[in-house]
């Protein structure tokens, strides 16, 4: 097995328990053995028996190194764009208007449905290579916009097969539940009995990563979720919610008694929520995409988040929608500006924390035993990854061990 050293760096390691701010480490050392880190610390700690087993130096030319960058709310694949949707908001529609009105996510389904899925992929690639190329490793990709087993499946395909094709791990959620497609309009109980189907045939077919549902009073009510999430916990699949997003519903608390890995959005959570997602240990994955797109005013309660202790990730919520960006290095910005998050917080947000956000505990972090997932960057300092709008200080991605 090849065994690597890169060094002449500094690394923002984002361990919690390393002291420093980041965890940042000066004048670092990464050793690699195969996919996985075997050693990181000061150059100078480094063991020499270590450091003989190397048979490759990379000098990082004083580069900052962190964590590979990890979405973990996406629903990227779909078909179309919304783009005359935008127009209508800004002439004064709301989104709720639009979505009863056909628009909304029946108007993506309509054209999801319609493509194949070579369109798809045609039409996904471009965005997930924007997300590549600013040092993403991992990506979370949700179905929801074929709302039929066919289409479902196709979308799942489709996202399984970008994996292959780029320098990234991408994790599929079912999200069958994600609004009630036309054929069944006010039929929604039995719009439930064919998620149920589609789940189970979906699961046996390897292409069910985890289950999301959108519990909101323009989709599904706490009731109808659970149902979701008593069929998922029965197939020994875990659990995330669109949840708090419009209204508090009491999603999150109904989440937490699934233990759920995430609960996403969360505009409107209660304190009562937060203390429910803290003791389940769910991540709270705050998407200012969607908020700064819809132009809402209401801001996730982050002090209440911060005082219970409940992990914060950031993703792009990449979707035609509410958020059609391709940008996490914007999130980043994005939500230290509007929700008030600091640096450090935010870069914990799409690594460690977003790692968690999807139940993956083998990376988000620099540390031995997980895997080789980092970002040579151009920057003295892991701040200025949120500072600057815009700007992609990228100079390499390694990538299971291996420099893309």
């Amino acid at each position: 097995m090849n065994t690597e050293i890169w060094s002449n760096c500094r690394a923002a390691t984002l361990q919690p328990d390393w002291g420093e701010p980041y965890g940042l480490v000066e004048d670092a050392a990464l050793v690699v053995q195969g996919e996985n880190i075997a050693w990181v610390g000061p150059h100078e700690a480094l063991p020499q028996a270590m450091l003989d087993q190397c048979t490759q130096h990379d000098d990082a030319g004083g580069a900052l190194v962190t964590p590979g960058l990890i979405d973990c709310h996406t629903h990227l694949v779909y078909g179309g764009d919304r783009a005359n949707e935008f127009e209508m908001r800004l002439n004064g529609a709301s989104y709720e208007d639009i979505a009863r009105a056909g628009g909304g996510i029946a108007s993506t389904v309509r054209a999801t449905r319609a493509a194949s899925a070579g369109d798809l992929r045609a039409q996904s690639l471009p965005r997930l290579r924007a997300l590549a190329n600013e040092g993403v490793t991992t990506v979370e990709i949700k179905s929801g916009y074929g709302l039929a087993l066919e289409h479902e499946r196709k979308t799942l395909e489709v996202a399984r097969l970008l994996s292959s094709e780029l320098p990234v791990d991408v994790r599929t959620t079912f999200l069958g539940a994600h609004a009630v497609p036309p054929e069944f309009a006010g039929r929604t109980d039995e719009y439930l009995n064919e998620v149920l189907r589609m789940l189970a045939q979906l699961h046996a077919l390897g292409l069910v990563d985890a289950v999301d549902a959108f519990c909101e009073r323009i989709a599904f009510s706490t009731a109808q979720t659970q149902r979701v999430f008593e069929a998922a916990q029965a197939l020994g699949l875990p659990v995330k919610l669109h949840a708090e997003q419009l209204s508090d519903s009491g999603g999150a608390q109904l989440a937490a008694q699934f233990g759920a890995l995430s609960c996403d959005h969360l505009e409107w959570l209660s304190a009562e929520g937060a203390a429910a997602m803290a003791r389940a240990r769910s991540v709270a994955v705050l998407l200012p995409g969607a908020f700064y797109f819809l132009r809402e005013t209401r801001v996730p309660p982050i002090a209440v988040l911060r005082e219970h202790g409940v992990p914060m990730a950031v993703s792009t919520d990449c979707n035609p929608g509410s958020s059609p960006c391709t940008s996490l290095l914007l999130m980043l910005n994005m939500a230290c500006t509007l929700f008030r998050l600091t640096p450090e917080e935010a870069l914990a947000g799409v690594t460690r924390h977003a790692a968690q956000a999807l139940g993956l505990e083998d990376r988000g972090m620099l540390a031995a035993g997980l895997r080789a997932d980092f970002v040579l960057w151009d920057l003295a300092h892991p701040a200025q990854l949120s500072y600057a709008i815009g700007a992609n200080a990228r100079l390499q991605t390694v990538y299971r061990g291996l420099p893309t």
